[in-house]
């Protein structure tokens, strides 16, 4: 059946990846003292996989949100998730400077707080334009959570250990990922989109008395706060330019609105990185896009975040439009990708090498590019689910854990250890961004005219080669000297 239905994103994971492997270069420096570095392991873990559960739970409960806001347009109830990725993707790399400023267990409990409000804020909402600034302020405090718990990470972990710590806070939001669909799926099935929220508030508040009572008070870094203006124009040149895009199909792209946001989008985000080529306390470190591995890995992460987006967005909603799954059929329908993402990234992170991440992105990329393929060339097709949808889910998710595991190993392995938090903020940043120009991208697709489905599925699949290009090129060496 082909009929059109609400569109929501899908389940893979949209999780940092591990930033470091056993076989990849070890972070030198000694390890801030403190008791029970796997308590603080824990306690990062869990923050990481409600901060990337939040990003795809809300993917399946997209139809019921439909239902409950019958008068709002899609394209506008997409910023329900949009919101999210946009304040997560523009705050990311402003909190990791934060962090070293306010200190990280203050930062880290702080976010963590904000993040349990604004869930029970967003399982309120009386209105769809609440709910989506409930969403904003989520993925603002999500970005403080991040940072937070990964400078935690590093810094009580031993020298020898964090490779494996390090893979088991990324593997924590690949678990979000594989579990996200499903659960999801579950609550709105018993109950409705509120469920979605209202479960983060027991698990938030859980995790707060927790870091409360374990984790160190560690020295702060004196240091100035990121530029506060170049950060403010960061954020809003992030959210003219999905705006746009997002207006674009219903407001008309010649509209005057849509193309000043757009320019003016472009603008502020220029601003913000003017400013910082010359401020004391930048709001972007350009100095890491000088390593050419970096800068080409971001590049990856850009391409590959708006075609995984894109897809993850279609996924559900695909199935529910195609063999009239119910939610909770949908969710675990795409189940399988996620779990196969988890097995991938485990692969990459154990068996791959530093100097072979660029092969494994190219891989991963074509192995992603292959699933949309699949779905664009048989999307109108009498097929069953275990025809083509599965293998093709099956392909798209390895292909994601393989090259989010490899993007970020790559770029960490670029960048001298006392950079890495601010690289990985960097990297994480341009993959949440081209998610939210991806998310804007699909709904612009499938409120037009035409063949929806094909048309997205073509989308992923020139954006995963692109990211595949993007690997290609990552072989060069990098240019930033280690420890400089």
């Amino acid at each position: 059946m082909t009929r059109s239905g609400p569109q929501t994103t899908g389940a893979a994971p949209t999780a940092p990846g591990p930033t470091g492997t056993g076989t990849g270069p070890a972070h030198s420096g000694p390890a801030e003292s403190g008791p029970h570095p796997r308590r603080i392991l824990l306690l990062a873990c869990a923050v990481t996989f409600l901060a990337f559960l939040d990003a795809t739970v809300v993917n399946v409960a997209f139809p019921d949100l439909r239902r409950a806001f019958p008068d709002v347009s899609l394209a506008r109830l997409t910023w329900v998730v949009s919101a999210y990725a946009v304040l997560f993707a523009a705050l990311l790399a402003a909190a990791g400077r934060l962090a070293d400023t306010l200190g990280r267990r203050a930062l880290f409990l702080g976010s963590a707080l904000a993040f349990t409000f604004t869930s029970l804020a967003a399982s309120a909402a009386p209105t769809a334009e609440l709910l989506i600034l409930a969403r904003a302020l989520q993925g603002a405090a999500a970005a403080g959570m991040i940072p937070a718990a990964l400078g935690l990470v590093l810094a009580h972990t031993p020298p020898a250990r964090r490779a494996a710590a390090l893979g088991a806070w990324g593997a924590a939001g690949g678990l979000a990922a594989a579990v996200g669909p499903s659960l999801g799926g579950l609550l709105v099935e018993v109950w409705d989109w509120r469920a979605i929220f209202l479960v983060n508030v027991p698990l938030g508040l859980a995790v707060c008395w927790a870091a409360a009572r374990a984790l160190p008070r560690d020295a702060r870094t004196v240091r100035r706060l990121p530029d506060p203006l170049g950060t403010f124009a960061l954020a809003l040149g992030i959210a003219g330019v999905v705006t746009g895009l997002s207006q674009g199909e219903e407001w008309g792209w010649t509209d005057p609105a849509v193309i000043g946001l757009l320019a003016g989008g472009a603008l502020s985000a220029a601003t913000a990185l003017h400013r910082s080529r010359r401020h004391p306390a930048p709001a972007v470190d350009r100095d890491l896009w000088r390593d050419p591995v970096f800068a080409r890995a971001n590049i990856g992460a850009l391409l590959f975040g708006a075609g995984m987006y894109a897809w993850l967005l279609t996924g559900p909603s695909y199935l529910i439009a195609r063999w009239d799954y119910s939610i909770l059929e949908a969710g675990f329908g795409v189940t399988p990708g996620a779990v196969l993402a988890t097995v991938g990234a485990w692969l990459v992170g154990r068996r791959v090498p530093a100097r072979l991440q660029w092969a494994a992105v190219t891989l991963g990329s074509l192995l992603f590019a292959a699933n949309a393929l699949l779905l664009w060339g048989w999307a109108d097709a009498s097929t069953s689910y275990a025809q083509i949808f599965l293998p093709a889910g099956l392909l798209g998710g390895l292909g994601i854990g393989v090259v989010l595991t490899a993007l970020s190993t790559a770029a960490s392995a670029a960048l001298p250890p006392q950079r890495f938090a601010a690289g990985t903020g960097l990297l994480m940043t341009a993959r949440q961004l081209g998610g939210a120009l991806g998310v804007a991208a699909t709904a612009a697709l499938l409120t037009g005219a035409g063949d929806h489905w094909r048309a997205v599925f073509l989308l992923v699949a020139v954006a995963a080669l692109g990211a595949a290009a993007a690997g290609w090129s990552m072989r060069v060496r990098g240019a930033v000297k280690k420890g400089s």
